[in-house]
């Protein structure tokens, strides 16, 4: 079971939406955390994903962009919703990060009598916590722990779900051709845990926005044969990294060495839809924007997911 971690951006949102049907398909779960303090297009693609009865979490409390101080019109307008107040297959995220007390903790489980997921995602006390879910008896669906901490997950049973970033960020002309991502799909039951997940190719660390791109990156992930078929990422830079400007030029520079790699007799990397459209865009030399491109690279790696659990039976 595979659940993407995804913050509520433009394009993040538009993926959603057009992957709902996919979605449901595959049994994937994404935890989506609202960044904009403006909801329609979060609305689409909730009714997008409620429409096609996929399973979801959206975290009411987002620890990063404009909500992450204030999420009460996130609770009243998208939560308390029509749409969400009479659909079942989805819990509320309560995301418990290092600077959540107990108390804090307390207040959450009061604020949403529902099915709650807890993303485990800095806090420390869960000796506290654990006695504090015997106390309040919230309906909890799954505990998801962003990176693994053995000592503090074992004060939780039921459904246990890993986040791990296998994305490293980094100012785009710094990226290598090629680095590991994440073996996580191969080894989580190991770990002892039900289901797994990550932040695609985009990271953990949450960016307001750009400035002038002095160089252009794509990221595809791939499975890395010779890493005993761990996922590994490719990263195709423009070759102009020196100097701001000519965005759709980078484009193209970086688009091109992406077309010689995937094109190779025996390319490592899966021809989703997505890969096929980036090679569209390259005969037909036509740059749709960095959040487009974002978006695609994204949906790749959700396909190349389903690839690989269905290979997996």
């Amino acid at each position: 079971m595979y659940y993407p971690f995804i913050r509520g951006k433009q394009f993040e949102l538009v993926m959603l939406r057009e992957m709902a049907p996919k979605i449901l398909a595959w049994g994937f779960v994404p935890i989506i955390e609202p960044v904009r303090g403006s909801f329609p297009a979060l609305k689409r693609a909730i009714h997008e994903l409620v429409d096609n009865r996929c399973r979801f979490i959206l975290v009411a409390n987002p620890c990063v962009g404009e909500l992450k101080d204030d999420d009460s019109a996130l609770c009243e307008e998208v939560i308390g919703s029509e749409i969400l107040r009479d659909y079942s297959n989805y819990s509320v995220g309560i995301n418990l990060t290092e600077n959540d007390t107990r108390a804090s903790a307390k207040r959450h489980f009061e604020g949403h009598k529902r099915s709650v997921a807890v993303i485990h995602n800095g806090f420390s006390d869960g000796k506290g916590l654990s006695t504090l879910i015997k106390e309040e008896q919230p309906q909890i669906t799954e505990h998801v722990f962003v990176e693994d901490k053995l000592l503090y997950r074992r004060h939780f049973q039921g459904k246990r779900v890993l986040i791990q970033d296998g994305f490293r960020t980094r100012n785009n002309r710094e990226y290598p051709p090629e680095e590991p991502f994440s073996d996580l799909y191969l080894t989580y039951q190991e770990m002892k845990y039900d289901a797994f997940g990550d932040f695609l190719i985009v990271g953990s660390e949450y960016r307001e926005g750009g400035g002038p791109a002095y160089a252009i990156a794509i990221h595809l992930t791939y499975v890395d044969p010779k890493a005993d078929d761990a996922i590994a990422i490719k990263h195709y830079v423009s070759v102009q990294v020196d100097t701001p400007g000519d965005p759709a030029g980078k484009f193209l520079q970086a688009l091109r060495k992406l077309a010689n790699d995937v094109e190779k007799p025996r390319s490592p990397i899966l021809k989703t839809t997505a890969v096929n459209e980036y090679l569209q865009l390259y005969r037909d030399k036509h740059f749709p924007g960095l959040g487009y491109v974002k978006k695609l690279s994204m949906q790749h790696h959700i396909e190349l997911m389903a690839h690989l659990l269905g290979s997996r039976g």
